[in-house]
């Protein structure tokens, strides 16, 4: 995947200072994405770098979205080892007004999807309705 940026001033809120974002981001990531083993976090200056193995290529994105989905973080360098899967994935950046309900509209054609993209994308936001402006998705277009 490469380099991902993010939007730096917006996100959740994990760390205080850069020293301890390694050590957070790596916990967020662990709690809340099983198919990732070997986990190393390292962050300097905003960029955040991931390495180890992911059981697949849609627990690497979503490690990739829960770190640059972090206040503080500019850009993710993605060094995980990962499976190849050919799907077709597209990032969408929420906007201000949006709803899951909205983004399903715009990005599948259909508002009722946006269950899909909740489950897609459970481990980056807990809660549907706590989306935010700036944040990534991951959408898998059928």
């Amino acid at each position: 995947m490469g380099l991902l940026d993010f939007a730096r001033d917006i996100g959740h809120k994990l760390f205080s200072n850069e020293d301890e974002a390694p050590t957070k981001i790596t916990q967020h990531i662990e709690e809340n994405n099983p198919g990732i083993s070997d986990l190393q976090v390292s962050v300097e200056d905003g960029v955040a770098t991931l390495s180890g193995s992911a059981d697949s290529a849609a627990a690497r994105e979503k490690a990739i979205l829960m770190a640059g989905n972090t206040q503080g973080i500019a850009s993710v360098v993605d060094n995980i080892s990962a499976p190849e899967e050919t799907s077709n994935v597209t990032y969408y950046v929420v906007e201000e007004g949006d709803s899951l309900w909205k983004i399903a509209e715009k990005t599948l054609g259909n508002g009722a999807k946006y269950e899909q993209i909740f489950e897609e994308n459970k481990e980056v936001i807990q809660n549907p309705d706590l989306i935010f402006a700036g944040q990534k998705l991951r959408i898998t277009q059928a």
